[in-house]
């Protein structure tokens, strides 16, 4: 179960008016803030089961970090949906790395429908996972593509895609995504030609994709092209500084 709310500054209404309004100042607004519960469906048979079982997160390393990156796999979920429903491509999905709070633990529904609990943990703020640990800061980078001092390819936007995908369990979604990012990266990066070993798993996996989720080894297969597409951007980053 999903449980939404939105907490702080009043939300705007969708209709702004006939014409804009004139202005004197660019004062911030005070903008809301969402919370997402995530609930499972299945109760607790007691109090002491869901000590112990927080207890056990707690105790084990990255399970906390695990529990929490399910929860955003099910939000993510409900966001595609809503995507598809609201006819929104700008309804993004959300990652415990983004988040401003993540807590894990558990509580009555009246609880944790309202944001409590009667135990939890509060994740520490982690910087979102790097694949380009020896590119240029981002900020260093930002302004080499702003600056027109580099240039910015389209298969790197396209492989964040597919990436993104993955990460979501999208798996139809990853294939066809993969598919693009594939050609994409092959055209526009001269030394990616070996990436060509790749089409024909990649080919078989999207075609399945357009009538169901592709079987578990093609898959990894989209897994795999995804990871060396991501490894041939990089390096032609690193070349570009040298």
């Amino acid at each position: 179960m999903i449980v939404l709310r939105t907490q702080g500054a009043p939300q705007r209404g969708v209709v702004r008016g006939r014409s804009p309004r004139r202005r004197e100042s660019g004062e911030v607004e005070a903008v809301p803030t969402s919370r997402v519960t995530v609930v499972q469906a299945e109760p607790f048979e007691s109090g002491e089961a869901a000590e112990r079982w927080l207890a056990d997160l707690r105790s084990d390393r990255g399970a906390l970090e695990r529990e929490a990156a399910t929860a955003a796999a099910t939000v993510n979920r409900f966001l595609r949906a809503h995507r598809a429903a609201a006819a929104d491509p700008w309804a993004r999905d959300v990652s415990p790395e983004h988040s401003l709070l993540v807590r894990v633990g558990f509580g009555d529904g009246d609880q944790v429908a309202e944001g409590r609990y009667g135990a939890a943990y509060e994740l520490p703020r982690k910087r979102p996972p790097s694949r380009r640990r020896e590119d240029l800061a981002p900020a260093e980078r930002l302004a080499a593509i702003v600056g027109g001092r580099e240039q910015q390819l389209t298969c790197e936007e396209l492989v964040l895609r597919a990436r993104a995908d993955i990460e979501a369990q999208r798996p139809r979604e990853a294939a066809l995504q993969a598919r693009v990012a594939l050609e994409a990266t092959i055209a526009e990066v001269s030394e990616a030609s070996d990436l060509a070993s790749h089409r024909e798993a990649i080919a078989e996996a999207a075609n399945k994709a357009l009538y169901g989720d592709p079987e578990p080894q093609l898959q990894a297969a989209v897994e795999d092209c995804v990871s060396a597409v991501e490894a041939a951007v990089r390096k032609r980053r690193l070349r570009q500084q040298v």
